[in-house]
Order: C-alpha cells, then sequence, then structure tokens
C-alpha cells in the first residue's frame, strides 16, 4: 500500500511530535528535576561554545544522511548531485521523526529523489541500501565496542530485577545483529528477493483490480530494482557499500553524540566512550519507537539513563539540549523547508510513492 505524503499527515505529525515531546519534557522537570527555578538557573550558566558543536552535530542529519545517500545513489545513477540527495536525506530525517515506527522515512526519501530526476527503482534501491549501510554499522560497531571493553562500568547500574544497561545494550545489539544476517541474504541472493517480491505481486494482482491494471510496469520496477540491486554485487558496488557504512557514521553523529555534547555544554566531564555506548543503547531502543519521532519516550528513556552522570537540578536542562541536537533541530528545519515548498506549489495534496509510478 502507498503511503501518502499529505500536507495534513506532517501537520498531524508535527502536532503530536510536539504535544508529546512537550509532556515528556515536564515529566522529566516534575518527576527527575528539583523545581523549576534549578531548571532556569542550569539554562543560565551552559557552555555556549559546546551548544555551537551541537548544531553542527544536528546538521549531520542532512549533511551526513545525503552524503551516504549520494555515495549509494550515484551507483546506481550516475551524474546524481551532492545537493539534492543531501536534502532527500535530510527531508527523509524529518518525516521519519513526525511519523511512528519512522515509516515515514524511506518513503520521503524516494520522494525527494524522484524530485530530483532519480526513477523510483533506483530509488528504492538506494533507500534499501542506505537501510542495509545502518544495520551493517550497529551490527559492526557495538561487537567492536563490546569487544574493546567499552562501557563496563555500565553493568554496575540496574534497571530492573538485576538487569543492567550494559545487559539490555547487548540484547539491542542482538537485534541488529539478526537485521544484518537478513540483509546480507537479500544482497548475496537477490533473485530470491526479487522472486518473493514477484509473488506478492502476484497476490495483490488477484485481491486488486487497481494493482492489476498497473501490472506491467509493477512488474518492470521489480525487474529494475533487482537489476540495480545486482548492480551492488560487483567490487564497485561494494566499495560503494563499504563507504555508506564509514558514512553511517557521520550520519548517526547527531544521535551517537549529542549526549557527550550535551553534558559538556552543562560543564560536566564524563568518559567519553561511554556516554557513547549509552547513546549508542538508547538509539537502538528508540529505533523502532512507535510514537512519532520516539518523542515522550525519548525525553523519559534519556532522563531514566542519564541520571547516573547528570544531577537532578541539570537533567531537564540536559535533555532539552540532547532533544534539540537529535532531533528538534531537524525538524525544525524540514518543516520550513517542506511549507516553503507548499507555498510554492510543489507539493501536491495527495503526492504519493508507490510502484505504481514507475516510469516505463
Amino acid at each position: 500500500m502507498a503511503l501518502a505524503l499529505t500536507p495534513r499527515l506532517f501537520r498531524r505529525g508535527l502536532e503530536l511530535f510536539a504535544v508529546i515531546s512537550l509532556i515528556g519534557v515536564v515529566v522529566v522537570l516534575v518527576v527527575f528535576g528539583e523545581n523549576l527555578q534549578a531548571f532556569l538557573s542550569a539554562l543560565a550558566h551552559l557552555h555556549w561554545r559546546w551548544l555551537l558543536v551541537g548544531l553542527g552535530l544536528a546538521s549531520m542529519d542532512w549533511i551526513g544522511g545525503g552524503s551516504r545517500l549520494w555515495v549509494v545513489a550515484r551507483h546506481v545513477h550516475p551524474g546524481v548531485r551532492w545537493r539534492d540527495m543531501v536534502i532527500a536525506g535530510g527531508m527523509s530525517a524529518w518525516a521519519a521523526y513526525l511519523t511512528p515506527f519512522q515509516t515515514g522515512a524511506g518513503p520521503t526519501m524516494m520522494w525527494a529523489m524522484r524530485r530530483a530526476g532519480v526513477r523510483l527503482p533506483e530509488a528504492m534501491t538506494s533507500t534499501f541500501m542506505t537501510f542495509v549501510a545502518t544495520v551493517a554499522f550497529f551490527a559492526l560497531a557495538g561487537p567492536l565496542a563490546i569487544y574493546l571493553g567499552a562501557g563496563k562500568s555500565l553493568a554496575e547500574h540496574n534497571v530492573v530485577l538485576g538487569i543492567t544497561y550494559y545487559g539490555l545494550f547487548r540484547t539491542s545489539l542482538t537485534i541488529f545483529g539478526v537485521l544484518g544476517v537478513l540483509m546480507l541474504v537479500a544482497m548475496v541472493f537477490p533473485v530470491w528477493l526479487r522472486d518473493a517480491v514477484h509473488w506478492l505481486a502476484t497476490r495483490l494482482e488477484r485481491k486488486s483490480r487497481r494493482v492489476a491494471a498497473r501490472i506491467e510496469q509493477l512488474r518492470e520496477g521489480i525487474d529494475r530494482a533487482h537489476d540495480c540491486l545486482v548492480a551492488f554485487g560487483n567490487p564497485k558496488g561494494w566499495l560503494a557499500l563499504f563507504w555508506a557504512v564509514l558514512l553511517s557514521g557521520p550520519s548517526h553523529a547527531n544521535k551517537l553524540l549529542a549526549g557527550y555534547v550535551a553534558l559538556r555544554t552543562l560543564g560536566l566531564h564524563t568518559n567519553f566512550v561511554d556516554i557513547l555506548l549509552l547513546q549508542t543503547f538508547i538509539t537502538f531502543l528508540l529505533y523502532f519507537a512507535p510514537t512519532p519521532g520516539s518523542s515522550g519516550l525519548a525525553e523519559l528513556l534519556s532522563a531514566a539513563v542519564m541520571q547516573i552522570y547528570v544531577q537532578p537540578a541539570e537533567l531537564p536542562t540536559y535533555t532539552l539540549i540532547w532533544r534539540f541536537i537529535n532531533s528538534y533541530a531537524t525538524v525544525i528545519v524540514g518543516s520550513l523547508l517542506f511549507w516553503h515548498w507548499l507555498k510554492r506549489g510543489l507539493v501536491g495534496q495527495e503526492e504519493s510513492v508507490a510502484a505504481e509510478g514507475v516510469d516505463p
């Protein structure tokens, strides 16, 4: 089923994101913080140079994510412009923050790529490869951190019933490891994936007259997407994927480094590696959160985890800075850009990303 990218959908997502996030911050202030005066006092003593670093990190949703997308997209669509992919990467992150389970990320990335002249099969393949790169990055970075002994101190902190943060981290890492194996199978045996999608298309053809009327174009798109996926099976394709995995670090830098920068903004000095491991753990748990942009859940989970290092009086301030770096900034910039497109008539009322839109 297509995901309609309508102004109404994103407006509703923005409203929910703002309201739930505000509730989350208020709950952190009431439950974890000491009082409003202590919160305001912490705001008045920020280290602004580190806040500027945070602004730079926030841009990685766009620059890092766009660069990674450009690396894989140019392999199947030569001549694609880096600037267009930066916009597509940033708007994908924006849509992810405004939809449950990040469901808007992929369709919006493909939609933005199509606006830049990339056909849907190439856009679908490029989007899939960025997801492969994300899974591979976390599946490799997590075990490496554990192997090097990083974050062992987290094992000293229990959550409930003797469960430690370190144990939860290893459990969440297993999920990404399983996803990594599935992605690897799809890469090594693309014919299986193509046949599975053709089988699904046949089932849809029997149940939907609308799909049946466009099934030939749909099958052409499936075959072209398969060809694009096969193109990543040669040395040049694997090299493009390798660079995409490396660029997943900058692409997720705002999430992985936001905690450390927020602490430094408050004037707190902590172990960088332990904080990085904690932020990776938080990212794992929030990756498929049901609320738009993990709103509410992110504020509460971060406060519960980071109270190990942050005093109650500074915890609400920390939460605000942390969320601004890893999501609020992108939501603000993306919303302004989207409404600018809307006013210029570049976004239709019922824009959609679907296989039925494949060019013949």
